[in-house]
């Protein structure tokens, strides 16, 4: 697998990893999304790849010169691949790669490797705004307005982050796109149930996952957890954020306080899912259950991209526990879903 020159490699009709035929050839520039060296039990060593685009990721082995490989292979790095999609019946979708090299710039699209959200950043940032607008407590408009408020450090780092590594809203501005629909969801139920303090609802929600500007990178071409993320967590990290900007707060209430804390504290739900604590509050357990279900129908959402033309279930996926089924929307053409 050695490296070609790259007027050997012209440009080729782009076939989408969703579109990916059991038994088909693969000749095709994809994104290394991560890149793991394994050993063989005869002392060998291997590669493991997950290669991408924006329909989908697939899994590829490397059995031989898995080292010189490994060189050309670092998450965030465009290859061209040459080999064959199979879908085994235990291990699930794999490419054998015959030959993989580094992609010549000119010979692929980078808008067709990265996945984003479906509506632009900037038209979900106006209504983070007008959001923000209708929390009528001055101490905790003051906190989002810190963290948050236009300009910031913060807030930029939080309009660009990535939502998660894999499962949902895992591209640049998913943070922004996940954060904005659970608090929309929040405010919008506060009312319906009796003793909720919508404006603490909805400025947890807002800062719930906060941790992960600091927890993942901001490579959009290779998302990973950071030094930070990996030895502290996301949670610890946002707990941490929002504490010390409240207490650069004159005069903030340590109900509130506490209020608001709790929430990032308990938004996984329970201790063996990462939370050090479990939802004590009615607006805890309110951000909780829908940060739960924005993940969930973000998890539909990835799936349906990745969806071949014509199928209805997608196949096995672990963030829901079976297959995702999506019936007519199926039958729609792909080129139709592209541009929904």
């Amino acid at each position: 697998m050695h490296p070609m020159p790259s007027a050997s490699l012209p440009t080729l009709a782009r076939v989408f990893v969703r579109d990916f035929q059991d038994g088909s050839d693969v000749d095709q520039a994809l994104l290394v999304r991560a890149s793991e060296t394994r050993r063989r039990r005869d002392g060998g060593e291997f590669l493991k790849l997950a290669l991408g685009d924006r329909t989908g990721q697939v899994t590829a082995m490397v059995w031989d010169g898995a080292a010189e490989v490994a060189r050309l292979c670092s998450a965030g790095r465009v290859v061209r691949v040459t080999g064959r999609f199979d879908v085994h019946p235990k291990f699930g979708p794999q490419i054998a790669i015959r030959a993989l090299r580094p992609a010549p710039e000119g010979s692929y699209a980078m808008a067709d490797l990265l996945d984003g959200p479906p509506r632009p950043a900037e038209t979900m940032e106006a209504d983070l705004r007008e959001l923000i607008a209708t929390v009528q407590d001055a101490h905790l408009r003051a906190l989002l307005d810190r963290v948050l408020g236009p300009g910031t450090e913060s807030w930029r780092a939080y309009r660009a982050a990535p939502a998660a590594k894999r499962f949902h809203q895992a591209y640049v501005h998913g943070l922004l796109e996940h954060c904005l629909s659970v608090a929309q969801g929040v405010g919008a139920l506060a009312a319906t149930f009796p003793g909720i303090d919508r404006d603490v609802a909805v400025t947890g929600a807002l800062l719930h996952d906060i941790g992960k500007i600091e927890a993942y990178t901001s490579d959009p071409a290779s998302l990973d957890l950071t030094d930070a993320g990996r030895l502290q967590g996301e949670i610890p990290l946002g707990y941490y954020r929002i504490r010390r900007a409240i207490e650069d707060l004159p005069g903030f209430p340590p109900d509130r306080a506490e209020a608001v804390l709790h929430i990032i504290l308990s938004h996984h739900g329970s201790l063996e899912h990462g939370s050090p604590v479990v939802p004590c509050t009615r607006e805890a357990t309110l951000v909780h259950m829908i940060d739960n279900l924005g993940g969930r129908l973000g998890s539909f959402d990835r799936l349906e991209k990745e969806l071949a033309p014509g199928a209805a279930w997608s196949s096995f996926d672990r963030a829901l526990g079976g297959g995702a089924y999506f019936g007519a929307v199926a039958a729609a053409p792909a080129a139709q879903r592209d541009a929904a």
